[in-house]
């Protein structure tokens, strides 16, 4: 980028994106819950039961979508579970009928029962949430992508820039009267930009992305944009714009230091708080 120093443009980059709705998407766990809550007060009446085995069985015959709460008593979102010594249906009342024995057993070796029956769960509901809660961690790492994107999102409004979501290179051409075949192989693979932007009928396509850890990806990435910063610069009323940050480019700044010698219209979130982007899209 002209006039701009590569090494001190990486030390504004930051170390985290992470908001408040980064840690648990909360309205997800309650509305997950809230999908089984009848059945889960239901199992209620087994916890600190003295004849478990047949009460469980009695509750599933009558109330048999019950069964469905069972894979997610022990964190796992499948309603089919495969081990060893079978396959377990989760959703199938008639399967359970079939062999009642085999799905006390496994309630029974999970250890399911011991912990109702001892009432080590005081109520199946709030143990559903803490098990969402947890399970809701594991989509931690796609929400970072998704941060960044809402931090770009959020620019764009703030500053009253119009623009369009994850838009296919194909519909792109369409709507804009653009030929990309430089940078989609002549029609042959399709990309979709996360923004774009359209100003003064300059079309912006636009990646977003940050990454705080490092890996291969990053380097993968690096050179992918680099590719199509050369082919976009062929294209008449096309600029193509990478916005980026998060620490885990410092492990991979020379092939980031490629791309950003060859391309102008490069960011990261200091650049936006500054304004730099502003004056590009606005």
């Amino acid at each position: 980028m002209a006039n701009r120093n590569f090494e001190l443009w990486l030390k504004t980059f930051q170390n985290t994106n992470r908001t408040y709705s980064y840690w648990v998407d909360f309205d997800k766990v309650i509305k997950n819950a809230d999908e089984m809550k009848v059945e889960l007060n239901i199992l209620n009446s087994l916890i600190g039961s003295l004849d478990i085995k047949n009460e469980f069985v009695k509750i599933i015959q009558n109330y048999p979508k019950c069964l469905k709460c069972i894979p997610l008593l022990i964190a796992v979102r499948n309603s089919e579970i495969e081990q060893i010594e079978g396959i377990f249906k989760f959703f199938d009342k008639s399967d359970f009928l079939s062999d009642k024995k085999k799905y006390i057993e496994f309630m029974d070796k999970v250890g399911l029962f011991d912990i109702i029956k001892n009432r080590k769960i005081k109520n199946f509901y709030d143990y559903v949430v803490g098990i969402e809660v947890g399970l809701d961690s594991n989509a931690r790492k796609n929400r970072g992508g998704d941060l960044m994107s809402k931090i770009v999102s959020s620019y764009f409004d703030d500053n009253k820039i119009k623009y369009e979501k994850e838009i296919y290179t194909h519909d792109v051409e369409k709507r804009y009267g653009l030929d990309l075949s430089k940078i989609t192989n002549k029609g042959q693979a399709s990309k979709r930009f996360d923004f774009v932007v359209n100003k003064n009928n300059v079309v912006f396509g636009i990646e977003v992305n940050f990454y705080s850890s490092s890996g291969s990806k990053l380097n993968e990435t690096a050179r992918s944009y680099k590719e199509l910063a050369i082919a976009s610069k062929g294209i008449k009323n096309f600029k193509f714009v990478w916005i980026t940050d998060g620490a885990g480019w410092n492990s991979a700044k020379k092939n980031l230091k490629e791309t950003f010698d060859i391309l102008n219209e490069i960011y990261n979130i200091a650049d936006m708080k500054s304004g730099k982007l502003k004056t590009l899209l606005k």
